[in-house]
């Protein structure tokens, strides 16, 4: 039997990264049937809703296929036909420096078209992030699970459904980083959190704006600075 998982608030991902390495590592190849639920959840010591959800995101990321009365099976994949970033340690320097550079491409050119694109209804929802990010700092939170969703309704705004699946691809992929650096932040460097959440407002206030130009630049500064707190986090 393998070992728990770690992150208790995250287990369908921890399973599911866990499965999909046994499928990258050839112990299941294409066409094979997974274990059922209840040996999976036996394997894993988790329950069987936390196996669907991780089975979903296998689906979802084309990994598997269900056949309902029949089982799970391992499909068969054209690398060009998929887009997937393995997920990586957080002291990698050069692939986390690679994959930050995603990250802050896709959430400027997201953050420049919500403000032209955004609805009342979307404004309302980056707020209602915004002041639970706040609150999860005032709780002394680490907030990541807020951040992400601020970020996620921005992409949201922009209305472009391409956009949202490429979103939660990458913050999947860099949930373990964002939370280290986000920890990291909170522990150590406790007078950048408010400086961080600024950083958040002004996206805000430009996208309110409906200004583009300006939710580009408040953009790319907040990641700047993120990456610049990534460098402070590995001198630590």
């Amino acid at each position: 039997m393998s070992e728990p998982a770690t992150a208790a608030l995250h287990l369908p991902d921890e399973i599911a990264l866990q499965l999909g390495q046994l499928i990258d590592a050839k112990k299941f190849s294409p066409g094979d049937r997974l274990p059922s639920e209840r040996d999976l959840c036996e394997q894993f010591s988790v329950s069987r809703p936390v196996i669907r959800e991780a089975i979903s995101r296998l689906k979802s990321e084309g990994v598997v296929s269900i056949k309902r009365g029949v089982g799970v099976f391992v499909t068969e994949r054209d690398p060009r036909e998929g887009f997937k970033i393995q997920k990586v340690d957080i002291e990698e320097k050069v692939a986390v420096t690679q994959i930050m550079e995603l990250i802050a491409t896709v959430e400027v050119s997201a953050t420049r078209l919500a403000a032209a694109r955004r609805t009342s209804e979307d404004l309302k929802q980056i707020r209602r992030c915004l002041l639970g990010m706040e609150y999860a700092i005032a709780s002394d939170r680490l907030g990541d699970e807020e951040d992400f969703e601020f970020h996620q309704a921005i992409v949201v705004a922009t209305h472009n459904p391409y956009f949202k699946t490429l979103s939660q691809h990458l913050e999947h992929t860099a949930r373990k980083m964002i939370r280290s650096l986000r920890s990291n932040t909170k522990t150590r460097h406790t007078n950048l959190i408010e400086a961080v959440q600024a950083e958040h407002q002004a996206i805000y206030n430009a996208i309110v704006a409906g200004d583009p130009i300006a939710a580009e630049l408040a953009a790319r500064t907040h990641l700047e600075n993120a990456e610049k707190r990534f460098v402070k986090y590995l001198k630590s």
